[in-house]
C-alpha cells in the first residue's frame, strides 16, 4: 500500500508538471474516449429510474407541505375566530360599561352583567337563561336590561345561573308612558314573539306615532314596580282607536332585538326592601 501511495503521488506530481501534450495527457483523454460511451449508457440506463425517485420524492415533499399548510390555515382559521369573538365580546363590553356608567343607569342599582347561554326554546317561550346567579347577589323580579332597552325579569334563580322572562311573554307587563304624559300597560302582541302594545291607554290621552314609550317605575295604583323609571321599552309604530273601544289601539316596536340577546344587564337593587340601607 505504501508503495501504491508513493506511486500515486509521483504521477500526481509528473502530471502537473508535464505540458498539456504530455504521456499522462494524452492517456487520460485517450481513457476518457474509450470509456465515454460506457458513460453515455449508465446515464441513459439511470435516467429513469432516478427521474422515477424525483418523482416520487417531490410528491411525498409536497405531500408533507401540503399537510403542513393545511394545518397552519386550521391553526389561523381558529386564531382568526378568536379574535374576532373576543373583538365582538369587547365591543359588548363598551357598550354595558357606557350605560352603567352613564346618565341613564337607573339609581339605587348595581349592574351584574352576564352572558345569555340559553335562547327561548321555541317562539311560544319567551325565556332565555343568563350566566349569573344568588351567588352574584341576584334574586327573583329583578330588572333584566341591555344599553337598548328593558328585556324582562329574573323569575327563577339557581347558583350561578337564572331564568328571565322576556318582555315579550303573555305572563309579562310593564307600567309605561311617553313624554306626553300618557301612561298605560305594556304587555306582549298579538302574535308570540317580538311585538309589544301599549294597553290600558285612555282616549283622552295623547300618544303619536313616534313616541318613546318608557318604563314608569310604578303599575295601576300607583304600586311600586319591579321596574325603575325611565328603562326605554320601545317605539310607537301605530296608534288607533274605534268608536266602541275603552281605550287606544297602540302598537310597539320594542328597542331590544329579543331574537339575537348576547349579554344583559340583570339590576340587582342596592338595598332590598326589609333590608337595612
Amino acid at each position: 500500500m505504501g508503495v501504491l501511495v508513493l506511486l500515486s503521488l509521483a504521477l500526481i506530481t509528473v502530471y502537473f508538471r508535464e505540458s498539456a501534450g504530455g504521456p499522462l495527457h494524452r492517456t487520460q483523454g485517450v481513457g476518457a474516449t474509450v470509456l465515454r460511451p460506457f458513460e453515455v449508457g449508465a446515464e441513459r440506463i439511470a435516467r429513469p429510474f432516478r427521474d422515477a425517485y424525483g418523482y416520487f420524492h417531490g410528491l411525498a415533499v409536497a405531500r408533507s407541505e401540503n399537510h403542513r399548510l393545511k394545518s397552519e390555515l386550521e391553526r389561523y382559521r381558529q386564531l382568526y375566530d378568536q379574535n374576532a369573538t373576543a373583538f365582538h365580546d369587547n365591543l359588548q363590553l363598551k357598550k354595558m360599561l357606557g350605560f352603567e356608567e352613564g346618565p341613564s343607569f337607573p339609581s339605587g342599582f348595581r349592574a351584574v352583567n352576564t352572558r345569555v347561554i340559553a335562547q327561548p326554546p321555541s317562539q311560544f317561550e319567551q325565556q332565555i337563561v343568563v350566566e349569573a346567579g344568588s351567588n352574584q347577589g341576584i334574586r327573583r323580579y329583578d330588572p333584566v336590561v341591555t344599553p337598548a332597552g328593558l328585556v324582562g325579569d329574573v323569575t327563577k334563580v339557581f347558583s350561578n345561573v337564572a331564568r328571565v322572562t322576556l318582555l315579550t311573554d303573555e305572563q309579562s307587563a310593564v307600567g309605561a308612558m311617553n313624554l306626553k304624559g300618557a301612561s298605560g300597560l305594556v304587555r306582549h302582541g298579538a302574535s308570540p314573539g317580538s311585538t309589544l302594545i301599549l294597553d290600558q291607554v285612555t282616549k283622552d290621552q295623547i300618544v303619536q306615532r313616534g313616541d318613546h314609550v318608557l318604563s314608569e317605575g310604578t303599575l295601576a295604583g300607583k304600586l311600586p314596580s319591579v321596574y325603575p323609571r325611565g328603562i326605554p321599552i320601545g317605539i310607537v309604530t301605530h296608534v288607533g282607536q274605534s268608536d266602541v273601544g275603552l281605550y287606544k289601539d297602540i302598537q310597539l316596536r320594542p328597542f331590544v332585538d329579543f331574537s339575537s340577546l348576547e349579554s344583559v344587564i340583570v339590576l340587582v337593587p342596592k338595598v332590598r326592601a326589609g333590608q337595612l340601607p
